[in-house]
């Protein structure tokens, strides 16, 4: 199944790529490799500002990661010129959790991203991953995370 045809059965439309709000760009291509800049979680269009720990459950904050990983893909489909199917591998992914001190579970929210990942590319999908908790992040979102592909 092509990544196009798992989208449309996950009922999943790709925005297109945001404008950076400082400086910076939404990627950088190296050879076959293209590095994708945080994208922050959000909601209903505006930043999802909320502390893991504090004020949103992990379920909220997997669901949060999973709605950055639909904003990530849509960056990384631009950066393959339109067309995710020169995806060859999701390499890697970082993600950084707004937290308190005492949250355990960065892993379990960064799952949201790394789980739609893998529907969405298969075995391609499959990376190695970083989750941290973070005492902030921009504009106070719950989630930013990074990616790093390889590209055919």
């Amino acid at each position: 199944m092509s990544v196009y045809d798992q989208l449309k059965e996950l009922n999943i439309t790709l925005p297109p790529v945001s404008v950076p709000v400082a400086a910076y760009v939404p990627y950088v291509q190296s050879g076959n490799l293209v590095f994708l800049s945080g994208h922050i979680a959000r909601k209903d269009g505006k930043p999802w500002a909320a502390q893991l720990g504090r004020n949103i459950t992990t379920e909220e904050g997997k669901a949060a990661a999973r709605a950055v990983a639909i904003d990530l893909m849509g960056t990384l489909q631009a950066a393959c010129g339109g067309d995710l199917n020169r995806v060859q591998r999701i390499v890697k992914v970082m993600s950084l959790v707004n937290s308190t001190g005492d949250f355990t579970e960065h892993h379990l929210v960064t799952n949201g991203a790394s789980e739609l990942l893998g529907q969405v590319f298969g075995e391609k999908g499959v990376h190695a991953r970083s989750a941290f908790g973070v005492a902030q992040t921009p504009m106070g979102a719950c989630v930013e995370i990074e990616l790093i592909a390889e590209l055919a």
